[in-house]
Formats: structure tokens, sequence, C-alpha cells
């Protein structure tokens, strides 16, 4: 048999309803612990530590202690793509409830990808930077033309914060309701950040669902226009 990379060992974790719920949760990028983690999937504190250590040894979860507590979290951007990229797909996929992604519109239009913003409202960002001009598609990936990096620095961005480094400035995500792409990398994460600082988004409690403030959404409109 050829070796290849061996794709079902690395799905096999997530093969498990609970243990997807469980790193579905932890999309909005905040940290858990087992007990919260198994109250909001219904299963008790042994049986939610076993399914927590199954994703753990399977490195789609990291585990840092403060104090008594110990919080899990995903364990990077890329794990996280690639649970919106598998939900995105998932919704494609025939079922008997035919309903494709959260029927919370709120879900729909903003939401939290891990450390980006994702929704209708993240598509509609990428689809305006890339119309715009001021994204480049390369082969190598997605980066910031000279323009893109003038509007940036335009809207407060730093040099420092636009220089290259060791994680990419730029991704492609795919949306998992909106089935295009959204802006990951360090400058989905800075624009989220900002966003969230100058008022324009809030995060909402025990939900990946982002509120969008009035301020916001004349914000939006001004900085990215629809395309």
């Amino acid at each position: 048999m050829t070796e290849s990379p061996s794709i079902a060992n690395l799905a096999a974790p997530l093969a498990d309803p609970a243990r997807a719920q469980m790193v579905s949760l932890l999309m909005d990028g905040r940290a858990r612990t087992v007990t919260e983690l198994g109250a909001a999937t219904g299963l008790g504190k042994a049986s939610a530590s076993e399914h927590a250590a199954r994703l753990f040894d399977a490195g789609f979860l990291k585990a840092h202690r403060q104090g008594r507590h110990k919080y899990l979290s995903l364990a990077s951007p890329e794990v996280a793509r690639l649970i919106e990229a598998m939900m995105a797909l998932a919704g494609q996929v025939p079922s008997r409830t035919s309903r494709t992604g959260p029927r919370d519109p709120a879900l729909r239009e903003a939401r939290l990808c891990y450390n980006h913003l994702a929704g209708a409202l993240g598509v509609r960002l990428y689809r305006s930077l890339s119309t715009r001009g001021f994204l480049a598609h390369t082969p190598g990936g997605l980066d910031l033309t000279s323009q893109g990096r003038a509007f940036f620095r335009g809207l407060g961005l730093d040099e420092a914060d636009l220089a290259p480094a060791r994680t990419p400035l730029c991704r492609d995500c795919l949306d998992w309701t909106e089935r295009q792409s959204h802006l990951a990398g360090r400058l989905g994460r800075l624009l989220l950040s900002r966003m969230e600082a100058e008022g324009w988004l809030r995060r909402r409690e025990g939900s990946r669902a982002l509120t969008v403030t009035a301020k916001g959404r004349s914000g939006f409109d001004r900085a990215y226009p629809p395309a």
C-alpha cells in the first residue's frame, strides 16, 4: 500500500458526536475546563474527561493550568481552520434535516472563528478587500498588496503589525455558513481585536455569535463597503 498521511487516524477522534461538539464549542477561542465541557455536552465529569483526553492525545486540544484549574482550548489556528472547513463541508452533505449552518441569524451574520471574524460580515470583509485590490492571491498563498498595506496603515496598523513573521499575515478560511472564504491569519486576528476595542463588535456569553453595534455597522460600511 502506498504510504500517505493517515487521514483516518486524524479524523477518528472527531467521529464521536460528543467530541465533535466539544471542539465546536471551543471554536469561540475561549478556554474551558473539563467540567464546563461536560456540562455543555450533557456528560458527567468522568466521561467528559475521557473524551477530552482523546482529543488532547490526538493533538486537537492544548491545556494550561491556572491555580487549581486546568483549561482546555484548541491546539492551534490550523486545528480551528480544519474544524471550520469540516463544519462547512458537513453542511453540504444531504441529511434528513437538510439544514445548513445554524438557525440563529446572529451566528450567521457575525461570529468568532477561533480568533478572527466569520459569518456574512467576515465574508463581506474578505470580498471587499479582494475586489479593491488589497489582497494578493498568489501560488504561495494569500498576502497584502502594497495598496492593502497602505490601507491598513491608514486604519492605524503600524509596520510591525504587517511585517513578515513566522505565522502568516493573511490566510483563507472557508466559512461554515457562507461557503466562501473569510480572512484568517495574523491580520484577521488584529482586525477582530480592533473592532472589539472600537466598540464595533461585542462578544456574547456562551455563544460564538458577535453583536454588531450601530457604531460597528456604520464603521464597517465606511471601511469595507460591499463588493
